[in-house]
């Protein structure tokens, strides 16, 4: 008897733990706390181009996975629905030297066009926009650098995982558990790090939107995307 329930108990944990792993699914308590797919592992629905095209061939779904397609300028995607105070929670990996990102409040700026707050992926190592701390993996691109203690970042080939949480004006990004950046949108050190980037320009100020689209953005290299999910917050 006592065997028996043992091995019921293992080919019970063995099913939890396949199930757990299974790519573009989410739990009975994941959906019950609101949690949303948004891509579900074999289409690409709920996306679209910034034009609001259909999704091009330069982007595959393939293996459960939605993959940039090596030179052939897919261009960004983005999602259709808007979101103001979210967790979104993804795993990429890139090829040798990729550049990807994941941007978030993603909108046309009444100058400055059509921007969002990047989440930079990279090959730290081996891509050539490598040079500023604000350019690796995990900053906020080209304005805050992400922390070098708490970054644990796989190499290319493996699977990461980001998240990042956006509240009011709080944003945190974190890689692979740990979280590695967070700053206030309001706050003045954002203001005086956004006026020595890129962006110094934009109207209105950039970063200070209420809400926008994601964005999976295609950069030449090739990155791919797997349990992406996102979980409106109240």
């Amino acid at each position: 008897m006592k065997r028996i329930l043992f091995v019921l108990c293992f080919l019970t944990s063995t099913a939890s733990l396949i199930y757990a792993q299974t790519p573009n699914k989410l739990s009975k308590s994941q959906k019950k706390k609101g949690w949303v797919l948004l891509f579900d592992g074999t289409s690409t629905k709920g996306w679209t181009t910034v034009s609001g095209a259909a999704v091009p061939s330069g982007w595959t779904v393939n293996d459960g996975t939605l993959s940039t397609v090596q030179g052939s300028k897919g261009g960004d995607i983005i999602t259709v629905a808007e979101y103001v105070d979210f967790e979104l929670i993804l795993d990429y990996k890139i090829d040798f030297a990729c550049n990807s990102g994941v941007k978030y409040f993603f909108t046309r700026y009444d100058e400055g066009g059509d921007l969002g707050l990047e989440y930079q992926i990279l090959d730290d190592l081996n891509a050539e926009d490598n040079k500023q701390a604000n350019h690796l993996s995990g900053s906020l691109y080209d304005i805050l650098e992400p922390s070098k203690l708490m970054k644990k970042v796989n190499p290319p080939g493996d699977w990461n995982t980001v998240r990042i949480v956006a509240k009011g004006n709080i944003v945190k990004h974190y890689l692979n558990d740990f979280k590695i950046l967070e700053f206030d949108r309001s706050g003045k050190s954002f203001a005086d790090a956004v006026a020595k980037s890129k962006f110094s320009k934009v109207v209105p100020a950039f970063g200070t939107v209420k809400k926008g689209h994601i964005l999976l953005q295609e950069h030449g290299g090739t990155v791919a995307f797997r349990n992406i999910r996102v979980l409106e917050l109240k």
